[in-house]
């Protein structure tokens, strides 16, 4: 049997050439469409230490175009220079309302926010950031703009009443920080949009987060960053928690795996609309400098406490995260001994 191409002027030509063009073309075509009908995905706070890692995950997941980095900050980072970003102020609600809605974005990470140790310096603005952002979010998607929104809770909701070991998801929660009072209110405005408006909006408790790509923006647990730039520069660390302090934390690693795959699980699974507890390793400041003395035996700490170990009394030692385990299969992956070890093989000493 013989097999022929139709030369003619309406079919398919015969050169190699052209049919090389002609599947460009189609090539072409099918990706407009599918960049077309994509999520396209807006972080916001996108400098800060989760928002970084953030940014580069989801690029790397749907493409540079698909995700927009929006700061406060004039300039964008060079670490997340590989794609869109907008100069943006939460607090301005028109000028975020009309870029959402013009750029047709369907999905909101907002993670901008002033972090528990900078807010009581700043009570008044920290309650103003925190909240009114959110509000504006909230309601661009309980208008239809939005389809989903992802918002960060923290520990900081729990407080000196809520049981510190294995904090449950549903406990006592009394917070003594202003940072702790306005992510326990934004949980039920999150759980009340969704209850009355339908509004999809997801949620984490995260425990103190470590990372050796971007800095942290002034929490009570960011000595467990702290200590390891010191330890690299062969310095001695002065902890501003006293030495049998026990935290939850987390690898950045995991936190964003947790984001992502909370945002991406069917909407039926997500049972809480608060925020989830979710768990990585407990420590105290003696035990993480134990760990790292084993790779570097001549590390040194000391200790002089200072107004962030009040805060830190205040939150859980360990937390029950069973529930996000249950719903939607969330599970750790690194321990204290594999995150010590992670970070003293990446942190960089700046020149």
């Amino acid at each position: 049997m013989t097999l022929s191409v139709n030369t003619s002027q309406n079919g398919w030509p015969l050169s190699k050439n052209s049919l090389i063009e002609r599947t460009s073309f189609w090539k072409d075509y099918i990706c407009f469409f599918i960049r077309l009908f994509m999520s396209k995905i807006l972080i916001i706070g996108a400098c800060g230490q989760i928002g970084t890692e953030l940014v580069l995950t989801l690029r790397e997941k749907f493409g540079n175009q698909s995700v927009i980095a929006a700061d406060v900050r004039e300039n964008c980072p060079e670490i997340i220079a590989n794609g869109p970003y907008q100069k943006m102020d939460i607090l301005d609600r028109e000028a975020v309302r009309g870029f959402i809605i013009e750029e047709k974005i369907d999905q909101v990470y907002l993670l901008a926010a002033l972090l528990s140790a900078t807010a009581e310096k700043h009570p008044d603005f920290a309650w103003k950031l925190n909240m009114e952002g959110l509000f504006t979010i909230l309601d661009l998607a309980k208008e239809g703009y939005l389809k989903r929104i992802f918002w960060p809770s923290s520990i900081a909701v729990f407080g000196p009443a809520t049981p510190k070991i294995q904090t449950p998801q549903q406990t006592i929660m009394e917070p003594s920080t202003v940072y702790g009072i306005s992510k326990l209110a934004g949980e039920n405005w999150c759980a009340y949009y969704h209850s009355k408006f339908g509004v999809d909006v997801r949620s984490i408790r995260y425990p103190g987060l470590i990372s050796y790509k971007s800095l942290p923006g002034g929490g009570t647990t960011d000595y467990a960053v702290d200590i390891f730039y010191k330890a690299k520069e062969g310095k001695e660390f002065n902890c501003f928690l006293s030495e049998n302090t026990s935290l939850p934390m987390m690898f950045m690693d995991d936190a964003i795996r947790a984001t992502i795959e909370l945002m991406e699980v069917d909407q039926e699974k997500v049972k809480i609309r608060t925020s989830y507890n979710i768990a990585g390793c407990s420590f105290t400041p003696k035990e993480l400098t134990h760990e790292i003395q084993k790779i570097m035996p001549n590390f040194k700490i000391s200790y002089s406490s200072d107004f962030r170990q009040a805060i830190a009394d205040s939150w859980p030692d360990t937390i029950d995260d069973s529930v996000a385990k249950k719903d939607w299969g969330w599970s750790s992956q690194v321990d204290l001994p594999k995150l010590v070890e992670i970070m003293l093989k990446n942190v960089s000493i700046p020149v």
